[in-house]
This record gives structure tokens, C-alpha cells and sequence, in this order.
């Protein structure tokens, strides 16, 4: 597993890996605005550093959309490039991959950006349009040619055997050359779609059940097991505001807050109605400190430095990251950069009690029901 870190981007994992902040000075760094964000204009200007980026994103986007007016399209452009916002849609990623003829990798590393995911080779969307991606074919060809297919049956239950399901698919259709070849590729594999992430499921599983079955301490004492309404408040709330208002945040703290998982997303998700989100999994990752099923792990061991077992945490959650199909830790994505913070926790006080100290700074000025 080889991860490249941008200059910046170092630059940000070498200040993290210093160990030299506390949770106030953590919390002041991010909200004066010092953490070099990475923004959705500036990745696209990277992938396509041509000076006609937005005329060629304009009019491929009006042909994709007729039902929407040239203004707003434009409109819509001009704020991705301004940095005001970005797609959170998977559909208007890959027109923007098919607008700008972006590679496999690239469409992929634009997903994850966007919406926490790449290229998911069980979702039967995403392998249809990196097909036609790949193989240099427009985006309405691949639309109409999705559309055209039939939808695969409703997964209902979530089987451990499958986990290794989505590889299976990638390299079936990888030695697909031509459209007819894509269709009966296709049916032949029509009941192993599915458009929930299974790895991600597992990793969500194993800690939950960490969380779930409170361990005493003491053998044969067993405590009831807690509720979801229960886990969420003692553990995953880590003393963010809790209120759907983001009134006066400013970005790093509108970024922290979004997607801040509650309990209705732990009980979807468990019911199998709503896929596990990247930042779940990274605060699970954090709360349990992944000390799961008794296993062993280097990071556990006192001798260590701060150095040391951030760059062991640094690459144990990539790999569990790339396994479930999610981007690798950026120190330039503000709930990254909080997490890795987090990683650097010494031996007398847990990594959730420090991302639970930074966001207290950082959220002192929001109460609680904001």
C-alpha cells in the first residue's frame, strides 16, 4: 500500500506528527483558518489544468442536463470553481469526469472527495459508467445504456461470505472490451449488485459490537448491553453540537458538523437501509481505538513515541480505509487533520477524550442545541 501525500499536505502530517499542540491549540489552529484545506476547485484544476475549464464544464453540463436552465448551470459551475460548494450528488461527479475525460483513478479520487466513496464495482451505476469512462464513450451513451438494463435484485441480508464480492466484479469486468460483451457481463453477474459497501458493514459490525457490550472488568460480571440511543450519546456525541443550525459556524466548523453521525444513521445503517458514512467508520476507528476481539496491535504498547504510534494508526486506518473502498486519510480534510490529531494521544488520556477536547474549544461560542 503506497499513499502520496501532496507537499501540503505533508506539511500538515509532519505538524500533527510533532506533537506540539494541545486540544486549545489544536482548536485554534483549525478555526483561524491555518490548516490548508483541500478544496473541490482546486482538485479539479488539478486534473484538468487547462485554461477553459469552466466553458468546457458549462457546455458538456447543459448537453447532460437540457432540463435545467444554461443560467443555473453556469451558475453551478461558477460556484464549484469559486469554492462555495461541491456536488454531493454521484451522478454529477461522473459528469464532471465524462465532461473533463477524466481517467478511472481520477473519476474515483473525485468521488471520494465528494461523497466519502470511489468507484464502488458493486454498485451497478458506477460499474456501467467506468466502463464507458474507461473505454473513451460519452456520458448520455452510458446513461442510456444503463438505463436500459435490468435492475438487480433487492439485496436483504448481508452475508459474510460476499465480502470479497466487489474485487470479484472489478476484474470480471475489466476483461470487457465491447458493449454487447458489457451486457451479458452484466446479467451474468446480476444478482451480486448491490449498492451498500459489505467491508465497510464488517468494520462497522465489529466495533459496534465493541460498544454495545460495555465490558466490566471484572470476570463473569456482565453489564446489560447498551442501546444505540445509548452509544451515541456516551460515545460518538464527543460533545458536538447536536442542532441542525449552522448559523455563524465558520468552515472548518460547518465541515466537522456535516454528516455528524446520530442515532437514526446507526439504526438505517444496521438495518441495512443506509451505507456506513467515511466519517463514522473514522470516529469508531477512534473511539475503540481499534482494540477489537482481543487482537493484538503494536500501537497498544507503552514504549512507543507519539511519532512512532501515529505512523502505526497512520497506516492500519488507510488499509482499513482502501479495503472498504474510501479515500485514504488527507491531513488537508479538516475531519482527517481532527482524527489524526486525535491519533497522537498520549498514555493518560484516550484518543476520544482528545478529539472531545478540541471540539469543546471549538464549538465553545455553539450551544449545545444549536
Amino acid at each position: 500500500m503506497e499513499i502520496q501525500l501532496t507537499t501540503r499536505a505533508a506539511a500538515e502530517y509532519e505538524f500533527l506528527r510533532s506533537g506540539a499542540m494541545t486540544p486549545e491549540m489544536a482548536s485554534q489552529y483549525l478555526q483561524d483558518g491555518r490548516i490548508m484545506l483541500r478544496t473541490f476547485s482546486e482538485t479539479l484544476r488539478d486534473q484538468y489544468p487547462y485554461p477553459d475549464l469552466s466553458l468546457r464544464l458549462t457546455t458538456s453540463l447543459q448537453a447532460y442536463e437540457p432540463e435545467s436552465s444554461p443560467d443555473s448551470v453556469a451558475r453551478k459551475v461558477q460556484n464549484w470553481l469559486d469554492g462555495k460548494n461541491q456536488p454531493t450528488r454521484r451522478e454529477d461527479v461522473f459528469r464532471i469526469a465524462f465532461a473533463l475525460d477524466l481517467s478511472e483513478a481520477q473519476a474515483s479520487f473525485l468521488l471520494g472527495q465528494c461523497t466519502g466513496y470511489g468507484v464502488h464495482y458493486r454498485d451497478p451505476k458506477d460499474t456501467i459508467y467506468v466502463w464507458f469512462l474507461r473505454n473513451d464513450r460519452g456520458y448520455e451513451e452510458a446513461k442510456t445504456f444503463f438505463e436500459s438494463l435490468p435492475a438487480p435484485p433487492r439485496l436483504t441480508a448481508y452475508q459474510k461470505s460476499s465480502v470479497h464480492l466487489t474485487r470479484e466484479l472489478k476484474h470480471a469486468f475489466s476483461f470487457v472490451y465491447d458493449v454487447d460483451s458489457l451486457h451479458q457481463t452484466y446479467l451474468d453477474h446480476l444478482e451480486q449488485f448491490g449498492q451498500l459497501h459489505l467491508r465497510a458493514y464488517h468494520y462497522f459490525e465489529k466495533y459496534l459490537s465493541q460498544l454495545t457490550h460495555p465490558d466490566t472488568g471484572w470476570e463473569g460480571a456482565q453489564e446489560e448491553d447498551y442501546s444505540l440511543e445509548t452509544v451515541m450519546e456516551r460515545y460518538l456525541s464527543l460533545h458536538m453540537p447536536s442542532g441542525r443550525s449552522r448559523g455563524g459556524y465558520s468552515v472548518v466548523q460547518k465541515l466537522l458538523k456535516r454528516n455528524w453521525p446520530n442515532t437514526t444513521a446507526l439504526k438505517n445503517i444496521r438495518a441495512h437501509r443506509e451505507d456506513v458514512s467515511r466519517k463514522l467508520l473514522l470516529l469508531l476507528y477512534v473511539i475503540t481505538e481499534n482494540v477489537v476481539d482481543g487482537e493484538y496491535h503494536e500501537t497498544d504498547e507503552d514504549y512507543l513515541t507519539i511519532q512512532e504510534r501515529l505512523e502505526d494508526h497512520w497506516w492500519v486506518l488507510n488499509a482499513i480505509l482502501l479495503d472498504c473502498g474510501m479515500p485514504a486519510l488527507d491531513p488537508r480534510n479538516a475531519t482527517d487533520w481532527l482524527v489524526l490529531y486525535a491519533l497522537t494521544a498520549g498514555e493518560e488520556e484516550s484518543m476520544s477524550e482528545r478529539m472531545a477536547q478540541v471540539i469543546d474549544h471549538l464549538f465553545a461560542d455553539i450551544p449545545q442545541g444549536s
